[in-house]
């Protein structure tokens, strides 16, 4: 096929944009005792956009190795240390999520990772498509604020590591915010 020389070829000026439908899944990030407002608007999102909602727990006592034969396996980070029942620990958030999540029209899945958080959401993000990262702040208190400080939060590193936007659902609003709306 000839196509015109740039010369010929009319000025159009800039190609518009297009938006595209929004088709991958709301991936949500779960830890253990999490409030269910992340979930709530994880779920929120999932149905007003209709696609799928891919609930996550990464195991941080995990990681993941390659076997020679191409598997990949997770293994324990201390392989002496104490077994904290993940099985057990994954089991009970997922009762959790199903609790809160059946019968809601989201169609929605559980899946227990391993390593890093901000690593294996994103490892997870990309080989589902998934459309927007879902994730909850901590709870305030000098060890969360003394954590953030020391390794940074889920969220900041998911900003900086894939391509995603990611929602991070507020969970302890700041009291005095609370006392203006009831004046």
């Amino acid at each position: 096929m000839n196509y015109p020389s740039k010369e010929t070829r009319p000025n159009t000026g800039p190609i518009p944009y297009v938006p595209r439908k929004i088709t991958g899944p709301v991936l949500m990030g779960v830890v253990p005792g999490q409030p269910l407002a992340v979930a709530h608007r994880a779920a929120e999102l999932a149905f007003s956009l209709n696609v799928d909602l891919v609930c996550a727990y990464v195991d941080v006592t995990t990681y993941l190795t390659e076997e020679p034969d191409g598997r990949v396996e997770a293994l324990p980070i201390d392989p002496d240390g104490i077994d904290d029942d993940i099985e057990g620990i994954s089991a009970g958030i997922k009762d959790r999520l199903q609790e809160a999540l059946d019968g809601s029209g989201v169609r929605w899945s559980f899946v227990t990772l391993a390593g890093e958080p901000a690593r294996a959401l994103g490892r997870l993000a990309e080989s589902a498509d998934a459309s927007v990262i879902v994730v909850g702040t901590r709870e305030r208190g000098l060890g969360a604020r003394l954590e953030e400080l020391l390794v940074g939060t889920v969220a900041v590193h998911l900003t900086h590591r894939q391509h995603r936007p990611v929602l991070v659902v507020p969970l302890a609003p700041h009291l005095r915010h609370h006392r203006q709306e009831g004046h």
